[in-house]
């Protein structure tokens, strides 16, 4: 018998964890942008202002980022750990989603 989340819990269970974590991770990337955005540069601003607001997206956004960076490395481990081959791309997706939204964040400083 092979230990694999599926065979565990069942495949409805494997598919619903993996479920929560996309929409857990939504809703970071949502929460992430909006607290980064306080600090971004407003565009009229350019050239006038020498400072953005670095200090704000450190002290709010910054949090987010590394809780949701340990959950998913948390969730890469587990698919690793058990085998789970169809929640693997969703991960990725995940990945790459974070960091759209990082370059996103970064393209406004």
């Amino acid at each position: 018998m092979t230990d694999t989340l599926e065979s565990l819990n069942g495949p409805k269970a494997a598919k619903r964890l993996n479920i929560a974590f996309i929409l857990a991770n939504a809703f970071g990337i949502v929460l992430y942008l909006r607290l980064a955005s306080l600090g971004w540069r407003i565009p009229e601003e350019h050239g006038m202002v020498p400072v953005t607001g670095e200090p704000f997206v450190w002290a709010n956004a910054l949090p987010v980022l590394g809780l949701f960076v340990l959950a998913d490395i948390t969730w890469g481990g587990l698919l690793l750990r058990h085998r789970d081959w169809r929640g693997r791309p969703l991960w990725v997706v995940t990945v790459l989603m974070w960091l759209l939204a990082i370059v996103l964040d970064f393209s406004h400083h």
